[in-house]
C-alpha cells in the first residue's frame, strides 16, 4: 500500500484546528471560514494555503527540526519577530507549540505570492534582500544560537552530521576516508576564525539561502526570503557564502556561479548594506567561512542520503533523493573540495 502524502493527511489536521477554540487567539482569523489547500512540503515543514476572500495566509506545521530543538516552530516565529521591520521577510501572525488541538507545533503567517529566485535573473533582487536582513538590528536578548565561535560551530556540527554516514554501513568506504582527509585538512583551519573574533560584525543570518527560500515578486518588483527555522545570530559571510555554494545553486538548477556573476551579486551587495566596515573585509570573511560552509552543505547531504536509505521520520522527496545521491559521488566531492585538498 502506498504511504498516505503527510501533506494531504496533515490537511485534515488544519482543518480541525480551523475550527478549535484555538483560533479565538489568532486575531488575523477574526472569526472567518477559510478554505485549506496544500501549498509546499519540505522535509521538515508542510505549508498550506489558507483562503477567505481576499485574504491569504500560510498555516506551517513543523515536522521535525534540523537543530534539534524541541520548540523548533518558536524558535522560526522568534526570528521572524526580530526581523519584521526588514520588509522583506513574512510577517508572523500566531504560534502555537501546545499540540493540544494537533500534534505538531504551527504557525501562522503572511503569504507572499511569487516564485522561485531564478539565479541567472534574479541576482541583484537577493543581493538586495540580503543586505535588508543583515542590516536589520533586533534588541539585546534576540534568543537566536549565536556564532561565537563561528568556524568550529559549524564544524562541530558537520562532524555529528557525518557520524551517521561514518557509522553506516551504507556508506562507500572510498567516500567515508575522502570525507574524512577534508574533515581533517578544515580543522588545522579552525584558528582562522580569531578573525571573526577581532572583526566582528554581526547580524541575523539565514543560513538556508536556497533559491526555493526566496519569493519573487515579478508585477510588485520585490524579493523575500522566507524560512526561519535555522537562524543564527553571527557574520553575514555564512549566508553570502551558502548562497554562492555549488551545493546550493546545484540544489534545484544547473547553475554555477560565474567569476563575473559572483562580483556582481556582491557589488550589489555593499552598495545596498552600505557598511564601509563590512565592504573591506567581506572577501577575506568569504575566504575563511567558504570552505566550512560547503563542509556543512557535503555533510547534510551526508545525513540525509543516510537518512533516506534509513528509518527516516520526516518528508520523503524524489528529488531531494536524486539530488542526495548526485552528492554523494567521489569524483563530485573531489571537485567541490579540490581547493582544500589541494
Amino acid at each position: 500500500m502506498a504511504e498516505e502524502d503527510p501533506l494531504q493527511r496533515y490537511a485534515v489536521a488544519v482543518r480541525s484546528y480551523l475550527a478549535s477554540p484555538a483560533v479565538k487567539e489568532v486575531s488575523v482569523l477574526a472569526g472567518r471560514s477559510f478554505t485549506v489547500a496544500p501549498l509546499a512540503g519540505g522535509e521538515y515543514n508542510l505549508n498550506y494555503l489558507l483562503r477567505s476572500g481576499k485574504e491569504r495566509l500560510v498555516f506551517r506545521v513543523n515536522m521535525a527540526s534540523q537543530i534539534n530543538r524541541d520548540d523548533q516552530i518558536v524558535y522560526e516565529y522568534g526570528a521572524l519577530e526580530l526581523l519584521r521591520s526588514s520588509g522583506v521577510t513574512p510577517i508572523p501572525y500566531h504560534v502555537d507549540d501546545s499540540r493540544r488541538f494537533i500534534d505538531r507545533g504551527i504557525a501562522i503567517m503572511e503569504y507572499l505570492p511569487g516564485r522561485p529566485l531564478d539565479y541567472r535573473r534574479d541576482l541583484p533582487g537577493a543581493a538586495r534582500t540580503l543586505a535588508a536582513v543583515h542590516r536589520t538590528q533586533p534588541a539585546a536578548g534576540h534568543g537566536l544560537i549565536s556564532e561565537k565561535r563561528p568556524l568550529r560551530l559549524i564544524f562541530s556540527e558537520c562532524q555529528s552530521l557525518l557520524e551517521h554516514y561514518f557509522l553506516s554501513p551504507l556508506g562507500s568506504a572510498p567516500i567515508k576516508g575522502l570525507l574524512a582527509q577534508i574533515l581533517d585538512r578544515l580543522a588545522l583551519k579552525l584558528p582562522e576564525e580569531r578573525y571573526f573574533q577581532q572583526f566582528p560584525w554581526l547580524c541575523v543570518v539565514n543560513t538556508e539561502v536556497n533559491s526555493g527560500n526566496f519569493i519573487v515578486n515579478d508585477k510588485r518588483g520585490t524579493t523575500h526570503l522566507i524560512d526561519w527555522e535555522m537562524a543564527r545570530w553571527g557574520d553575514p559571510s555564512t549566508d553570502l557564502c551558502h548562497f554562492c555554494s555549488p551545493l546550493t545553486t546545484l540544489w534545484k538548477s544547473d547553475y554555477r556561479f560565474s567569476d563575473e556573476d559572483r562580483q556582481r551579486f556582491l557589488d550589489t551587495y555593499r552598495e545596498a548594506i552600505g557598511a564601509v566596515d563590512l565592504d573591506r573585509t567581506l572577501e577575506e570573511r568569504m575566504r575563511i567561512k567558504q570552505p566550512f560552509v560547503l563542509l556543512r552543505g557535503i555533510s547534510w547531504s551526508a545525513m540525509g542520503w543516510v537518512a533516506y536509505r534509513s528509518d527516516y521520520q520526516g518528508v520523503r522527496h524524489a528529488d531531494t533523493w536524486r539530488t542526495l545521491q548526485r552528492y554523494l559521488d567521489y569524483d563530485f566531492i573531489r571537485k567541490v573540495f579540490a581547493s582544500v585538498l589541494a
